[in-house]
């Protein structure tokens, strides 16, 4: 599905076929990312229309769609050291409502909404073995921010068996350069990088 980066060279970035069961995981488009009073807004909100039309697109298709948010309990001692080192967290404390996820990707009823404390989609949850019983063996990663919670959970489904597909219009960060890098990084070692485009073609194949 992408095209391998010249700048790789032969070491790196082999491409990985996707699977016939994806899902596609939509990773903590809440409104903290998106509310200008907020310490994690992001500069746009490009990736959150594009994340919305994949999800639409894989609605469309019967292919399940999991989301998950960020929740912490008191104090944010449920997030150990990681909430120390980024104090903006403490604006995910309880279920505020910076904690709500966004209109353009906001859960079914029937959907699965994950609740994690720390970076990875998996690390603490149960989405692996969800995963697994659901006989998945491709995640369509959509969601914020690229060089944390999206770069995480990208490796995090690599090292469960599942090809991830990262779609570079539907994910983003607080500035371009970790966002760039961070995308180069996964082609090169964890994941398929793909286009929107890309990503919606392959998911209306699954009907």
């Amino acid at each position: 599905m992408s095209h391998p980066d010249p700048r790789l060279g032969a070491a790196f970035g082999a491409a990985l076929q996707p699977g016939t069961t994806p899902v596609v995981l939509a990773i903590d488009l809440m409104r903290a990312y998106f509310d200008a009073d907020s310490p994690l807004c992001l500069p746009d909100d490009a990736c959150l229309h594009s994340a919305g039309r994949v999800v639409e697109a894989a609605r469309a298709a019967g292919v399940p769609v999991i989301h998950t948010r960020v929740s912490f309990g008191p104090g944010g001692l449920d997030g150990g050291v990681f909430f120390r080192k980024v104090p903006a967290l403490a604006s995910l404390v309880g279920d505020g409502p910076m904690g709500e996820l966004m209109e353009p990707v906001a859960p079914r009823a029937d959907e699965v909404v994950v609740v994690k404390q720390y970076a990875s989609a998996f690390f603490g949850t149960t989405l692996a073995p969800t995963l697994q019983a659901m006989g998945v063996d491709t995640v369509v990663i959509v969601g914020v921010s690229t060089s944390g919670c999206v770069r995480a959970s990208a490796v995090d489904a690599i090292q469960h068996g599942f090809v991830p597909l990262v779609v570079a219009d539907a994910v983003g960060d607080r500035d371009p350069g970790p966002h760039e890098a961070n995308l180069f990084d996964l082609a090169a070692k964890y994941a398929e990088v793909v286009d929107e485009a890309s990503a919606l073609t392959y998911l209306q194949e699954q009907r």
